[in-house]
């Protein structure tokens, strides 16, 4: 791959995508400073967007020289700018995977790329098929239903002269196959389905994924690494990801939910809204941490709670009088076939 001209840019971690629903494929990603095209431009396309390995002008300078090991050298596209786009180049820059003059986002919403150029320094591609055309890694972050277009509009663009290896493509689209994405960029082009959630934009996402036919225990290194910038990634089958979905991807959903009503509960015994609040979403974040650090059972780590005859034993009974345990499984189950439906 030819390394690109350098251009003046701005300063510098994936199931349901993020750029916003408007989105459509093959339109432009806006950008304020289009780099110039080069003479040695293949024809018909826009020049390289400026992402060398080391620019001393980069402004988000916080990765280490290289990055991640499984990402050094490599440049990584984001098709997508929304919430989940946002998030994963933010976590690998922040996090030190990959510095920010690696990567490139397209987006055709302004404000999505001005804000992730302006405070990362990610450089910006005049469009879809530019943005895949000089990275090495792609992750389509669109919605759903906008992949199947994003794909056809960058299956040229995938295609690799003779010795060149082939970029992997990585999408966190929701009830998207990898059988589906495949048939869309052409036989020989390595694939991961990923299924990462929300809580990525704190860095504390929880991310499932699985291997295409053409990707390779390399390819996998690489996702991992892009998905552990912003938490957890586990390796799963495939026929695991409209399970992982409904748990892990809608998950944080019933979270919010409990925690709503555990703050109108805190409000109707006569706390302060804001105090409901703090409290509610604290104990929440502590017992999720007291699951993951002693690797107890959640039955273990309440019956430490749930004292003889005491307040926590008739709470306890309330809420699996009123069905809270069987209303969640039946919320996972639910959203499981939703998920196969969409695939």
């Amino acid at each position: 791959m030819a390394s690109p001209p350098p251009t003046p840019n701005g300063p510098r971690s994936s199931k349901s995508a993020n750029s916003e629903a408007s989105n459509r494929p093959g339109r432009a990603a806006a950008r304020p400073d289009a780099p110039s095209t080069p003479q040695a431009d293949p024809p018909g396309d826009a020049a390289a967007p400026d992402v060398r390995k080391d620019d001393p002008a980069d402004a988000a300078a916080v990765a280490p020289a290289g990055g991640h090991p499984n990402l050094r050298d490599k440049r990584i596209g984001v098709i997508g700018a929304g919430a989940m786009g946002g998030a994963l180049c933010r976590g690998l820059v922040h996090g030190g995977a990959s510095p920010a003059s690696r990567l490139v986002v397209a987006d055709p919403h302004a404000a999505h790329v001005q804000k992730l150029q302006q405070t990362l320094g990610v450089k910006v591609a005049e469009s879809n098929s530019q943005l895949a055309r000089y990275s090495d890694i792609v992750v389509i972050a669109v919605k759903p239903y906008l992949v199947a277009g994003v794909l056809d509009e960058i299956k040229d663009s995938v295609k690799r002269d003779d010795g060149k290896p082939l970029p992997l493509v990585i999408s966190i689209a929701a009830g998207v196959s990898v059988a589906t994405i495949q048939s869309h960029v052409g036989q020989g082009i390595p694939v991961v389905r990923a299924m990462p959630n929300t809580p990525a934009q704190v860095g504390k996402g929880a991310c499932a994924y699985c291997k295409g036919s053409h990707a390779d225990a390399e390819h996998m290194a690489q996702a991992a690494a892009i998905f552990e910038a912003v938490g957890i990634a586990v390796e799963v089958p495939e026929g695991w990801l409209d399970a992982v979905t409904a748990l892990s991807g809608s998950g944080p959903a019933y979270v919010y939910l409990m925690i709503e009503a555990l703050v109108d509960g805190g409000v109707k015994v006569g706390l302060p809204r804001d105090v409901a609040m703090q409290l509610a979403a604290q104990t929440v974040l502590g017992a999720a941490q007291m699951v993951i650090e002693t690797g107890m059972h959640p039955a273990q780590l309440r019956d430490m709670v749930t004292t003889p005859a005491g307040s926590t034993i008739a709470a306890i009974t309330a809420l699996e009088h009123s069905g809270l345990r069987a209303a969640l499984i039946d919320a996972v189950e639910k959203a499981a076939a939703r998920s196969r439906e969409l695939g």
